[in-house]
């Protein structure tokens, strides 16, 4: 069963330290939500191989 947004965000406010602040909140909020871009984007989209990363940027694999 997938959790709801509400149910992860008192996950994620309970993992904080009592003495938290807003700004450790926000930061959490935003780690949050760019770990979740990144496995979307890496089910979603095509991924390269090492091969074409190397060759996009003109690079030598021996080096």
């Amino acid at each position: 069963m997938a959790t709801t947004v509400k149910e992860e965000a008192h996950k994620l406010i309970e993992s904080l330290p009592d003495d938290a602040t807003w700004g450790d909140f926000k930061y959490a909020m935003y780690v949050r939500e760019k770990i979740e871009q990144g496995v979307r984007s890496a089910r979603e989209e095509p991924l390269l191989t090492t091969e074409e990363v190397f060759a996009e940027f003109n690079l030598d694999e021996e080096a």
